[in-house]
């Protein structure tokens, strides 16, 4: 997909929620949101979650929510990379997106995701002939 997808949660957002959040180009929430992968609590390990929160987060932050289950706040989500930012409910942070270029960020996107798997040699070079 080519268009930015952002989460915006306001709520509790937990395993596949939280691995839905994870998945996102851009996560902010408010500062009553939670987020957890609770599986273990119920005799489950949130195998697909672990998927987005490994890509998403450093690996010691998400085996720590993956092996507790442990609620965490949207500012401790913050901290740790999940969400970008804890912002107002009232705030649309579509706004400021929504007036750039859709033709820079439907080439800028997925050259983002293709470059992360590449060498920083082979990264350079297709940034470049993209540019």
């Amino acid at each position: 997909m080519t268009k930015p997808v952002i989460a915006q949660v306001e709520g509790i957002a937990t395993a596949a929620g939280c691995q839905l959040v994870a998945s996102c180009d851009l996560a902010y929430a408010s500062n009553t949101a939670q987020f957890a992968t609770p599986g273990v609590d119920i005799g489950l390990f949130c195998s697909t979650p672990a998927v987005a929160l490994s890509r998403t987060i450093h690996t010691k932050h998400a085996m720590h929510m993956l092996l507790t289950g442990d609620m965490i706040s949207a500012k401790e989500a913050e901290r740790i990379g999940l969400i970008n930012a804890v912002v107002d409910v009232d705030v649309d942070v579509n706004v400021d997106i929504a007036s750039k270029s859709s033709a820079s960020i439907g080439i800028g996107k997925p050259l983002f995701y293709k470059q992360l798997d590449m060498s920083l040699e082979d990264a350079y070079k297709l940034a470049s002939n993209i540019m």
